[in-house]
């Protein structure tokens, strides 16, 4: 099966090219999250959490971004915090269960990155997940393109 990429990279200001981001590694919430696990030194299992392209673009113009504190215990589906754009005020939302391990704060200083790299350098938390079952409850990247594409079709 052919790998597919929904997101790529332009070209660096090096003029090295395009870097194609893989999402078929990733998990994707309704609300436009997306997720990515690794494990860490210790084994443990972190997922990695974001906003994808589509809501990068829907937002336009953004402004301010509140993150959560290390330490915090979140719960799938609640918000964990929030983006502004000159149009709203969107809550971000976990898309797992699990206690932030570490918060993009350089990101909140430079939201000029999530247009350029949503899946990248554009994360925003990292979770220490404490219900990784939660993960198969996600949607995986087909799953994602065809809500987006319906989503479309249907003027959202």
């Amino acid at each position: 099966m052919k790998p597919s990429f929904i997101f790529r990279l332009g070209v660096t200001s090096l003029g090295m090219g395009v870097i194609d981001v893989q999402l078929s590694d990733y998990k994707f919430t309704t609300t436009h999250e997306w997720v990515k696990v690794t494990r860490s030194e210790q084994g443990e299992s972190i997922a990695t959490v974001g906003i994808t392209d589509n809501a990068v673009q829907a937002l336009a113009d953004l402004v301010f971004m509140e993150l959560p504190p290390v330490g915090k215990e979140l719960k799938a589906g609640e918000p964990f915090g929030q983006i502004e754009s000159v149009k709203a005020v969107s809550d971000l939302y976990t898309p797992v269960s699990g206690t932030v391990v570490e918060a993009n704060r350089a990101l909140a200083d430079r939201l000029e990155t999530l247009p350029d790299d949503p899946y990248e350098a554009g994360w925003m938390i990292r979770i220490r997940l404490s219900r990784p079952e939660e993960l198969e409850k996600l949607l995986d990247q087909a799953a994602y393109e065809k809500m987006c594409a319906d989503e479309a079709e249907a003027g959202h």
